[in-house]
């Protein structure tokens, strides 16, 4: 599991929404993202990874290339790559990913679709 002081895969640190930090409204980002913190909204983090730790919440549509939950999403995931819902995650949305990996323990309650990569670039988010 990412933490948030491991390097990310533009080479710098991720963005860190930390325990006890709420925010209401759009947020993109650049960089990876690791939330632990509540974001309620719309979430795209651009061609990168967002890790939702163990105490985060979104509530948004979620846009990224790689998405991990540990804590609870509740809303759409787009993710080009691999979705991850860990042991204490929860996923309460539709997903549209490249590959899942749902844990024992873990909750998911929405459609999933598995879209192969050429079908996902360049038309993340967009849904019929």
């Amino acid at each position: 599991m990412s933490q948030p002081t491991q390097q990310s895969y533009s080479g710098g640190f991720p963005v860190v929404i930390g325990k006890g930090m709420v925010i209401k409204g759009s947020v993109h980002s650049g960089e990876d993202m690791f939330l632990d913190g509540e974001i309620e909204g719309d979430l795209d983090v651009e061609n990168c990874r967002l890790t939702v730790g163990p105490h985060g919440k979104l509530t948004a549509n979620a846009k990224a290339r790689e998405v991990d939950i540990q804590g609870i999403i509740t809303g759409n995931v787009d993710s080009l790559g691999t979705t991850f819902i860990r042991h204490s995650g929860q996923l309460l949305g539709d997903v549209r990913t490249g590959g899942i990996v749902v844990e024992i323990g873990a909750v998911l309650r929405g459609r999933v679709e598995i879209v192969p990569r050429s079908e996902l670039s360049g038309e993340v988010g967009k849904r019929e």
